[in-house]
């Protein structure tokens, strides 16, 4: 581990599940926005909110860019957070996404995109087991890379260590990882999780050498199998614990 640990350079408010508003670049982004009230969303597996966001939609201020790594499941964007959308100019998913939402701009994996003097590269994500696209369809990670500024990965939900060690090694240093976790598991798998859980989290921070890891997504959803404890606690016993940083709901945070 080296020093590069303690740099502060993310200004984050974690508003609940995948949602995280960061300042990066001279811009305000978003990660999969999710706003409503807890409740039931029907379809091949039923999903359950149990908590509403730490921030309502109309209280988190205006956003420049929405990253959406899919937006095919309600605990990534619910209702409210498909109304959000509109009042953002750039969304940018999946091309499955693009092809759903009208003025979303679906970016194909490792393509890049340049808003100011921030550049983007979608990065490979795997919702589940290898296969998983046929049930659980296409999502997407980014990487966000800017003079003078940490490289920044967003995972998405993704449960495969491989493509972050792919992606580490395509990107090169890494200096901030936000980390969807949480072990989500609806059964459509079985016994398998199709997003990080703590092991497997803590093999993905191996592979980011000494990146800051920001974990979200592990919370307010019924099929959430561990916490964020359970995640420290493992982060602890594999000698990470300086690696980890926990955002507080509602509550801005320099990382």
């Amino acid at each position: 581990m080296t020093e590069t640990i303690a740099r502060t350079s993310l200004q984050a408010l974690h508003i609940g599940g995948p949602t995280l508003r960061f300042r990066y670049g001279g811009l305000t982004w978003l990660t999969d926005p999710t706003f409503d009230a807890p409740g039931e969303y029907p379809g091949p597996i039923t999903l359950h909110k149990l908590t509403g966001p730490a921030v309502a939609a109309d209280q988190v201020g205006a956003v420049d860019i929405v990253l959406l790594s899919h937006d095919q499941h309600a605990d990534n964007l619910d209702t409210s957070g498909r109304e959000f959308l509109a009042s953002v100019d750039t969304v940018l998913s999946t091309p499955d996404a693009a092809a759903r939402i009208e003025g979303v701009r679906g970016m194909a994996n490792w393509e890049t995109a340049t808003f100011g003097p921030v550049t983007v590269t979608a990065v490979p994500a795997l919702h589940g087991p290898e296969g998983a696209e046929a049930l659980a369809g296409v999502v997407t990670g980014f990487v966000l890379q800017a003079p003078g500024e940490p490289t920044v990965y967003v995972s998405g939900d993704n449960a495969s260590v491989d493509l972050v060690a792919e992606i580490a090694a395509r990107i090169g240093r890494i200096d901030i990882a936000v980390l969807f976790v949480g072990a989500a598991n609806p059964g459509r798998f079985g016994d398998t999780d199709v997003t990080l859980n703590a092991r497997t989290a803590v093999q993905a921070a191996q592979h980011l050498d000494d990146a800051v890891i920001v974990p979200v997504h592990a919370e307010g959803w019924g099929h959430f199998s561990e916490t964020l404890e359970y995640l420290a606690r493992t982060f602890e016993y594999a000698g990470r614990s300086a690696q980890l940083r926990i955002p507080p709901l509602g509550r801005e945070i320099a990382v």
